[in-house]
């Protein structure tokens, strides 16, 4: 992950606490005016300075993602047979068109949440029998009420249904007819080649949604910064960038992608705000800028001006002139290389003492 801020206030006073200290000794001496090591007159200032500045202060962020498709899935055979015709990888499937087919007869795509797992036939009740009315209704094929329960006049419109397909007139319809899909569904793999044996169970095709979506990891000590809901910006593969919403963020944290990171992650997951408007290859790689909290008007110095104090605590070394003091401050957010800091009688436009570039 490429950071545009500390990861927290105590990693980021720990990573300056030494530099501070080399500060302070670099500012110190032992009042009689004396010369240094390398024999340069010990002035007691620090070797630089830096602003406090008043402004905003966002907490930010930058993660590597993957530019991809939504809802993957896989879809097994749901009859043993010959694979007589599959789709082409990256084609589009709506509702009513071939998935595949076994011995040449077609398993049809119909929109559902839940699986096609037994042959429907009059008298059996349950959501796959309201999913199956539901489609064919949606298809024209009406004549009955869609509900849980499978008729006569279901199976009236399934033979109408089947007809139009040129397909024997059973009136029943199972796993071996239709496979069900939240919506239309984009070939990412196909498992099995024209002519191979298929068995039940066995896998044909990896099928995912249609809508461009981005998936990222980022540590957990930063997760604060993407809760569902939060809103980014993606920088795309042909140098254009898109906002997006932060739709989901899993609830397990594992070891990242990275071996050389041994951090925890948890997944994220990107929504565009205009999906359709969002090209490039699947799979191909992406940046999400994430924002997370804004003080607004507040003081900031550089990290690097921080001072660990010998009593505890935290403090920066102001500068009027050639007069060096430590003043203790109260510490806010990090953030863009900056601190948030209170107290000390500090103001706007004030030198602080930083180390020397």
């Amino acid at each position: 992950m490429r950071r545009g801020r500390a990861v927290a206030a105590v990693a980021a006073v720990l990573a300056v606490t030494a530099g501070t200290i080399a500060v302070t000794q670099l500012g110190g001496g032992d009042g009689d005016g004396g010369a240094d090591a390398a024999g340069a007159k010990n002035t007691g200032l620090p070797p630089a300075t830096a602003p406090v500045e008043r402004g905003d202060l966002r907490d930010s962020a930058q993660a590597d993602g993957t530019l991809c498709y939504d809802r993957q899935r896989k879809i097994n055979a749901a009859a043993s047979g010959t694979l007589t015709w599959a789709p082409r990888t990256g084609s589009t499937i709506e509702r009513n068109e071939r998935l595949y087919e076994i011995d040449g007869r077609p398993v049809r795509l119909l929109y559902g949440a839940g699986p096609m797992y037994r042959t429907l036939k009059p008298g059996d009740e349950g959501r796959d029998v309201e999913q199956v009315e539901r489609n064919l209704a949606a298809l024209g094929y009406t004549g009955f009420t869609p509900d849980t329960e499978y008729t006569e006049l279901t199976a009236a419109a399934v033979k109408r249904w089947q007809k139009a397909h040129g397909s024997k007139q059973t009136g029943t319809v199972g796993p071996q007819d239709v496979a069900f899909a939240p919506g239309k569904v984009r070939i990412k793999g196909v498992a099995a080649a024209v002519g191979d044996l298929a068995q039940p169970g066995a896998p044909l095709l990896t099928t995912t949604g249609s809508e461009r979506i981005v998936t990222f990891e980022l540590d957990v000590a930063e997760s604060r910064l993407a809760k569902a809901g939060t809103k980014v910006t993606v920088e795309l593969p042909d140098g254009t960038s898109a906002p997006g919403t932060v739709s989901s963020v899993g609830r397990t944290a594992r070891p990242g992608k990275d071996p050389q990171d041994g951090s925890p992650k948890v997944t994220l997951t990107v929504s565009f705000d205009q999906p359709e408007k969002v090209g490039g290859f699947d799979q191909s790689p992406v940046t999400v800028n994430l924002t997370g909290e804004t003080r607004e008007d507040v003081l900031t110095v550089p990290v690097n001006a921080l001072l660990a104090l010998p009593g505890g605590g935290f403090g920066v070394e102001v500068v009027r002139g050639d007069v060096a003091r430590e003043v203790t401050v109260e510490l806010g957010m990090f953030a863009e290389g900056r601190v948030e800091v209170s107290g000390g009688g500090l103001s706007e436009g004030m030198k602080v003492g930083v180390p020397k570039i």
